[in-house]
C-alpha cells in the first residue's frame, strides 16, 4: 500500500518540485555527494542565520506573554479595576482567540510561503502588543488581548514545521531547546526590564503601558527582520551559495522530507485525523499547559506573602534562570540519549510536580520555601521542547505536519483557557495547584502511550522490510507522509 501511494506521489511531481530551482543547479544536485565536512559547514550557517531568528521572535512571543503577569505587580489591577476573575478572564481570553485562530492557520500554512506569512503575523501582533498601553477597562484591555492571541497563533507551530525544514531529526532537540531558551531568558529580561521602568516614577503614563509599548516595539523589529532575512527553504536560501543549496536541500532529502511546499491534501488531513498519535500529540499540548498559569499567577502568589511590587520582581526573576537550566539538562539528555525523549520526558516533569506539591502544602508562613516551590512549579518549558521535538521528528508530509502542529497547539490553547479559571481564590491558589498536580500525574499515562505506539510501528516497518528488500523506496522533494514511507522511522 505503502508503494503504491509513494509511487503515485512520484509520478505527480515536476523535476523542479524534487529540486526546487531558486538557486540549485538540478543536474549537479543529482550527482553531487556530500561529505560530513560539507554537512557541517552548511549546518553552522544555518545556526548562524536562521536560529537566531527564531530565537529573537520566540524571545519577543514570551515576552510579550509575560508582561502581563509584570504589570499586575504594577498597578494594572487598580488603573482598570479589574477583580481576581476578570484578571483570569484576561488570560483565558489571549488563549482563547489563538485556538480561534489554528483552524484557518492550518490552512494557509499549508497554502502560503511560511516564513514569509510568519513575519507578517508577528509585526502585526507586535502593533497589537502596544495596543494594550491604551485600555481604561477590562472590556477595553480584553478586546486587545483577544486581537493578540489571534495574531500570535501562526507562530509556534510554524516554527516546529520551520525547524524539520531545516534540520535533520537527531539536530531538532538541540534547535527547539535553543529557541525554547529564549522563553526562560525572556521571563529573566522581561522582570528587570519592568523594575527598571517601575523605578523611573517621572513617567507620564502609567510604568505598566509603557512596559506593553516597549515590547511591542521590540516585536515590529523583530517581525520585520523575520520577513526580510528568513529564506523560505533551504534551496533558495541567500546566505548560502548553490554548492551549499544543494547539501541543504540533500541532507533534509535523507531525511525523508519534501520541504515546504504551497500544497493543501485532504488526503493527509484524513491520515492526521485516523492517526491516534495525532491525539496524543494534542494530548501533549493540553497537559503541558493546564499547568502554565504558574507562570502567569506566580508574581501574585509572592506578592500576597507581603512582599513589595519591587521585591515582588526581584524575587520572581531566578524562576527564568532554573527554566532555562532544566531545558539544557534536557536537551543534554537527548544528546547523550538520542532515542530516550519520552523517557527524559517524564524525568523533567518531576520537578513541576514537586513545585506544585510543595505550593500546595506549605504554610504561607514558609516565606523563601514557597517562593522556591513556584520557581520549581514553573519548569514547564523544557517538557514543552522536547515534545514539541517529537512532533517536528515524527511526522512528515506538508498538509499533515500543519495539522498535527496546529493540533499541538490547539491543545494547548485550549489548557491555557481552561486552567486560569481555577486560579481565582487568592492568595495561595489552590484549586489551580491542584490541578497542576493531576494534570502532571496524567502526563505518566500519555507520554508512556506515545512511546509504546512509536516502537509498534517502528517494529512493525524493521520486520515488514526485512521480509521486502527495497520496500517504500523514497524519490527527494516528494510530498508523502510517514505512513506512506515505510522507511521512516519514529523517534522516541
Amino acid at each position: 500500500m505503502a508503494d503504491t501511494e509513494m509511487k503515485h506521489a512520484a509520478e505527480n511531481i515536476s523535476p523542479s518540485d524534487q529540486w526546487p530551482s531558486a538557486g540549485v543547479d538540478q543536474e549537479h544536485a543529482q550527482i553531487y555527494t556530500i561529505t560530513p565536512e560539507d554537512d557541517a559547514r552548511v549546518r553552522r550557517k544555518i545556526d548562524m542565520v536562521v536560529l537566531p531568528m527564531m530565537c529573537l521572535v520566540f524571545f519577543t512571543q514570551y515576552l510579550d506573554k509575560q508582561s502581563l503577569s509584570y504589570a499586575s505587580v504594577y498597578g494594572l489591577l487598580p488603573d482598570l479595576n479589574l477583580s481576581s476573575q476578570q484578571y483570569s478572564w484576561l488570560t483565558s481570553c489571549f488563549y482563547l482567540s489563538q485556538l480561534v485562530s489554528e483552524w484557518p492557520f492550518i490552512y494557509l500554512m499549508s497554502r502560503l510561503p511560511i516564513a514569509k506569512f510568519v513575519g507578517a503575523t508577528i509585526v502585526v501582533w507586535g502593533v497589537v502588543c502596544m495596543c494594550l498601553a491604551a485600555p481604561t477597562n477590562f472590556a477595553g484591555f480584553a478586546t486587545v488581548r483577544c486581537f493578540l492571541g489571534f495574531a500570535e497563533g501562526a507562530v509556534s507551530p510554524a516554527f516546529i514545521t520551520i525547524t524539520s525544514i531545516w534540520y535533520r531529526k537527531e539536530e531538532h532537540p538541540l534547535r527547539v531547546g535553543m529557541w525554547v531558551t529564549c522563553n526562560g531568558l525572556a521571563q529573566i529580561v522581561g522582570a528587570l526590564m519592568m523594575y527598571g521602568i517601575g523605578q523611573y516614577t517621572r513617567l507620564a503614563v502609567a510604568a505598566w503601558r509603557v512596559m506593553f509599548l516597549i515590547c511591542g516595539g521590540i516585536t515590529v523589529f523583530a517581525g520585520i527582520l523575520f520577513y526580510v532575512g528568513m529564506p523560505a527553504r533551504p534551496e533558495n536560501a541567500w546566505f548560502l551559495t548553490a554548492e551549499e543549496r544543494v547539501v541543504a536541500a540533500k541532507r533534509l532529502a535523507s531525511e525523508h522530507d519534501g520541504g515546504d511546499k504551497t500544497s493543501f491534501s485532504l488526503a493527509q488531513v484524513k491520515e492526521a485525523a485516523l492517526d491516534i498519535k495525532t491525539f496524543l500529540v494534542f494530548m501533549f499540548g493540553l497537559l503541558v499547559t493546564m499547568s502554565s498559569p504558574v507562570l502567569t499567577f506566580a508574581s501574585l502568589v509572592i506578592k500576597n506573602l507581603g512582599y513589595t511590587s519591587d521585591e515582588t520582581l526581584l524575587y520572581g526573576t531566578p524562576s527564568g534562570a532554573v527554566q532555562i537550566a532544566f531545558i539544557w539538562v534536557g536537551i543534554g539528555g537527548c544528546w547523550f540519549f538520542p532515542n530516550r525523549r519520552c523517557l527524559i520526558v517524564m524525568l523533567l516533569c518531576i520537578v513541576p510536580l514537586v513545585g506544585c506539591i510543595c505550593l500546595a502544602v506549605l504554610p504561607e508562613t514558609a516565606g523563601w520555601g514557597v517562593i522556591v516551590a513556584s520557581w520549581l512549579a514553573c519548569v514547564i518549558s523544557s517538557q514543552f521542547s522536547i515534545l514539541m521535538s517529537l512532533s517536528a521528528s515524527n511526522v512528515r508530509g506538508n498538509t499533515k505536519k500543519a495539522v498535527i502542529n496546529a493540533l499541538f497547539f490547539v491543545g494547548y490553547s485550549t489548557g491555557c483557557i481552561a486552567a486560569p479559571q481555577l486560579w481565582d481564590h487568592p492568595p495561595r491558589y489552590r484549586a489551580g495547584v491542584v490541578c497542576a498536580l493531576v494534570d502532571w500525574a496524567l502526563v505518566y499515562v500519555f507520554i508512556p502511550w506515545y512511546w509504546w505506539v512509536c516502537w509498534r510501528d517502528n517494529r512493525r516497518r524493521e520486520k515488514v522490510q526485512g521480509e521486502s528488500e527495497g520496500m517504500g523506496a523514497f524519490l527527494a522533494g516528494v510530498d508523502v507522509t510517514d505512513r506512506q514511507d515505510e522507511r521512516f522511522r519514529y523517534t522516541t
